[in-house]
């Protein structure tokens, strides 16, 4: 066959899976949209925990649908309330009344020092987050009467809800801006090229684009209610980083082939079969990886799960398939000024070739320090705290979270969010009564009551979601069902309770928190046999799939104990949120073994000339550029997360960043060769390494050994 007529038919078939591609894309956005499913709870946890049968229960009641608004009035000098501002409050609250269901707002209630009072509103949920904001922006837009030596905030359940659909507004579009200029930046760096950085960017954006409008199918065609903002951030980023560090891998052996095959498309085919199995054994570890939240207690991790591993599966097709095509279409003019011709110098690898040679001259060293830095700073993490209460979720301090704390200072703590025990309505006084003798309870009296189900309002001394908040719960339930003849009727065919059941946004958290550290005792373990799995299946052997899931054990626990310290001492968070660390462990260990995949499997495959220690030095000068580049850009995209106003994200970001960053520059660059280097062939045990004929032996190259990059 001439060359004419191979780089036509290499043309047509770039061209046919161009095309293909759109139509794909195309048939994709073309979806129906199913009905979102109704959520499992306002929570996402199941029928099997207290909080989400109170919830189920207040269905029963006659007011189900209402939840009070508080309106928070106070002086700015925070002195006690005049009369002329009392008076004010009470005729802005009379006002209030066509908000509220029924049409009636009590009096303003002032607290015991004259310095603060508030009105509870008393608003209806049922139209959905979106009404409930609406109806909270009118409400705070009609206090604006008030003289200005007030300081009046709406807080309370409804308060948060709106303030939390606003952190949401436009926030896909915003990290969809800020991603992208990042990634262009450093693809720009990378290549120092004014054209092949679009053609990556410009598939990376149309898979992470394709991504989300599949989400919107097939999450809730899957059964679980898709909650937006959070998820389809994550899944955003996700992609975003894991097809560009596909793209970075493909193009780097692309730019080698293209020194030795003079046929682009000849290039491009040695390109794929060298790159292929790397790319699906990074994603299948990922799509695994994140899989393994299927298992969570909690919807939103399903949701997070299905979304990720179907945009990481999108990822790993636009890399193998639409990337190589767009690539060979442009030829080789893409990459100017440093266009790749045959015979030409390599010029990359260099840096990283005498890194590599520092390193096999003392590979034990290397190998102690390298651990002992990953101990020291996994020792920040021993005075971590978790668990952050309803008013430290912001970075960005909302009028919700602000009236909560001007609330607090002369009301219980508590009084913004009730805890409802839920029992019958013969129990109501019995139940009252054991709730009112709880530790750490200001107030308990009854409250809305049905036919079969009565409510009793519980309010706390301590704020929402803190460790005394928790206790008290916890003291609170055991004395509730210990009353007889307190347990409600059974819900969605659930063992009939014990006793009375304590639920409630309060109650909701506490349960989130423990639903948080059960996911992390199941799940954790499972995705490392899963990672091991995969190592073992891809690199045929024990020993160096055992090290490398340590090694990336270690970068965990190195990252956090960082990222501890950055938000203890610079950032001044308050604690961790519970679901954090179960993320950011399956986002790390899935992503921080791609590049060790990335580099043992081009280093097995040198090895099979030039012996593991000459293979390992080869693998390291050849991929040490592209590695690293995709690293930083993966920590770099994994840190726009904190351009969201919510701090668990900033800190599931933060964490993913700095371990990205330890995996790259460290563990993958010293770490993994230094062992390497000290284990020879046995670091394939009990796999062994088939040399190619005439291969020599393994052996230690000398300092004198010059250091070249391959042609």
């Amino acid at each position: 066959m001439s060359l004419f007529t191979r780089v036509a038919r290499g043309r047509l078939a770039a061209w046919l899976t161009v095309v293909a591609a759109i139509a794909i894309g195309a048939a994709v956005f073309g979806l129906p949209k199913p009905d979102n499913p109704t959520p499992v709870s306002a929570t996402g946890l199941s029928v099997e925990w207290q909080s989400t049968q109170v919830e189920r229960l207040q269905r029963e009641l006659p007011s189900s649908d209402v939840q009070p608004a508080i309106v928070v009035a106070s002086r700015d000098d925070r002195g006690a309330l005049t009369e002329p501002d009392r008076a004010a409050l009470t005729s802005a609250s009379a006002g209030l009344a066509r908000f509220a269901v029924g049409g009636r707002v009590s009096p303003p209630q002032v607290s015991p020092d004259g310095t603060v009072a508030l009105v509870a509103v008393p608003l209806s949920t049922a139209g959905g987050q979106e009404q409930v904001a609406q109806t909270v922006d009118q409400l705070r837009g009609s206090l604006q009467a008030l003289p200005d030596a007030l300081t009046v905030e709406v807080t309370g359940g409804p308060a948060f809800t709106a303030d939390l659909t606003k952190v949401f507004e436009g926030a896909d579009t915003t990290l969809l801006l800020v991603t992208a200029a990042v990634v262009a930046l450093l693809l720009l760096v990378t290549y120092r090229s004014p054209f092949l950085w679009i053609v990556p960017l410009v598939v990376v954006a149309a898979t992470e684009q394709l991504t989300l409008r599949a989400v919107d199918t097939i999450v809730p065609a899957v059964g679980i209610h898709l909650q937006d903002g959070a998820v389809t951030g994550i899944a955003s980023v996700l992609v975003f980083g894991a097809a560009t560090d596909y793209a970075l891998l493909l193009i780097a052996r692309y730019r080698e082939e293209l020194h030795r095959e003079q046929d682009r498309f000849a290039a491009m085919r040695a390109a794929l079969r060298r790159t292929a199995e790397p790319i699906l054994a990074s994603g299948g570890t990922v799509v695994l990886g994140v899989l393994t939240l299927l298992l969570s207690e909690q919807e939103t991790n399903r949701a997070l799960a299905v979304a990720c591993a179907t945009g990481v599966v999108f990822a790993m097709l636009s890399a193998l398939f639409v990337l190589p095509a767009v690539l060979v279409i442009f030829g080789r003019g893409l990459f100017w000024p440093f266009v790749p011709r045959v015979g030409d110098q390599v010029r990359e690898g260099r840096l990283w070739g005498r890194l590599g040679a520092a390193v096999v001259r003392r590979p034990v060293p290397v190998a102690v320090l390298s651990t002992l830095l990953l101990a020291g700073l996994a020792l920040g993490s021993l005075g971590i705290r978790t668990g952050l209460s309803e008013t430290e979720q912001f970075r960005v301090k909302p009028e919700a979270v602000a009236g909560a704390e001007t609330l607090a200072r002369a009301f219980p703590a508590g009084t913004t969010q009730p805890v409802a025990v839920l029992t019958t309505p013969s129990a109501v006084s019995a139940v009252t009564r054991a709730a009112a003798a709880v530790p750490g309870v200001a107030s308990a009296r009854p409250g809305d009551a049905g036919s079969t189900v009565a409510q009793v309002d519980v309010v706390l001394d301590a704020e929402p979601g803190t460790p005394a908040s928790d206790r008290t719960i916890e003291a609170l339930r055991d004395a509730v069902t210990a009353v007889p003849g307190s347990a409600p009727p059974t819900v969605d065919g659930v063992d009939r309770f014990d006793g009375a059941v304590v639920g409630g946004t309060v109650a909701a958290t506490y349960d989130t928190d423990e639903a948080n550290g059960r996911d992390q005792r199941l799940i954790l373990p499972i995705i490392l046999l899963l990672v091991g799995a995969v190592l073992v299946l891809l690199l045929r052997g024990l020993l160096a799939p055992l090290l490398l899931v340590l090694t990336v054990i270690a970068s965990f626990f190195a990252s956090l104990g960082a990222a501890w310290l950055l938000f203890d001492h610079v950032l001044g968070f308050p604690a961790l949120d519970s679901g954090v660390l179960l993320l950011a462990f399956v986002f790390l260990v899935a992503l921080g073994v791609d590049y060790n995949i990335f580099l043992v499997t081009r280093a097995r495959e040198d090895a099979r000339r030039t012996g593991t220690r000459d293979g390992m030095l080869s693998a390291l000068r050849v991929t040490g550029g592209v590695i690293t580049s995709a690293g930083i850009l993966l920590a770099a995209v994994f840190a726009v997360l904190g351009v969201l106003p919510l701090i668990t994200l900033t800190q599931i970001g933060i964490i993913v960043c700095i371990g990205v960053l330890l995996d790259t520059l460290l563990v993958r660059t010293v770490l993994v060769p230094a062992l390497a280097f000290v284990l020879g062939d046995r670091f394939w045990w009990p796999g062994r390494i088939h040399r190619e004929p005439d291969a020599p032996t393994d052996r230690t190259p000398t300092p004198a050994e010059p250091v070249t990059a391959r042609d």
